[in-house]
């Protein structure tokens, strides 16, 4: 097979391969609706995904809706997500989640990119992870394995995480965009790390231009 040339090319060959590699590929962050997704993605930053899992149980046992969640005390919420690391910062995020859902929209996770960024505690790639896994819209979260991936496959020369997101958009269908994320990240996870990628082992390796540098 010709090595793809192009970023777009090397976009559409990434996307082909992976697909087959990790068949199973799925968002690792344990829930059942688009809020506790919202939740758990909160607590995610800077946590591992299985840290995560574990506190979320007894978090929405506690508070299984927006509308406990927003009347809770900032000390409970605090109590229940301490191991997640920053844990002063993501309680007065959920709290305040909580309450624009039910202040602002009835209690439901809006879809809507603009209405989601609105609600405390949500960035753009928050709002990607909910719209592409509980909502099966598009949406193409940008985290650092992401990034990192895109760089070195050079799909795209950009850094900040909004202008990688618009770049791959342009290249990846928007049915797809969800599952490139996950893709990408799971990718980094186990083949890509950012300190001493595996590139002898790599499915990629025939044409990414950083393979063995």
């Amino acid at each position: 097979m010709a090595r793809p040339r192009t970023p777009k090319g090397r976009t559409r060959e990434v996307l082909a391969r992976l697909r087959d590699e990790y068949p199973d590929a799925h968002c690792e962050l344990d829930h059942r609706n688009p809020y506790e997704l919202l939740a758990a993605t909160i607590l995610s930053a800077q946590c591992t995904d299985v840290r995560v899992n574990l506190v979320t149980p007894a978090l929405f046992a506690r508070f299984p809706s927006p509308e406990d969640l927003a009347v809770a005390s900032q000390e409970e919420v605090e109590a229940l997500v301490r191991s997640t690391g920053f844990y002063r910062n993501k309680a007065r995020s959920l709290i305040g989640m909580a309450q624009a859902l039910v202040d602002r929209f009835g209690g439901q996770v809006p879809s809507s990119m603009e209405d989601l960024v609105g609600v405390p505690g949500v960035g753009r790639k928050t709002a990607n992870v909910v719209r592409s896994v509980a909502m099966d819209l598009p949406g193409l979260p940008v985290d650092t394995h992401v990034g990192r991936l895109s760089l070195r496959l050079q799909l795209t020369d950009q850094t900040d995480p909004v202008k990688v997101e618009y770049a791959l958009n342009d290249m990846v269908r928007p049915a797809d965009r969800g599952l490139f994320s996950l893709l990408l990240i799971l990718h980094g996870r186990r083949a890509c790390p950012a300190r001493k990628p595996r590139c002898t082992e790599c499915i990629l390796n025939d044409f990414c231009p950083s393979a063995l540098i």
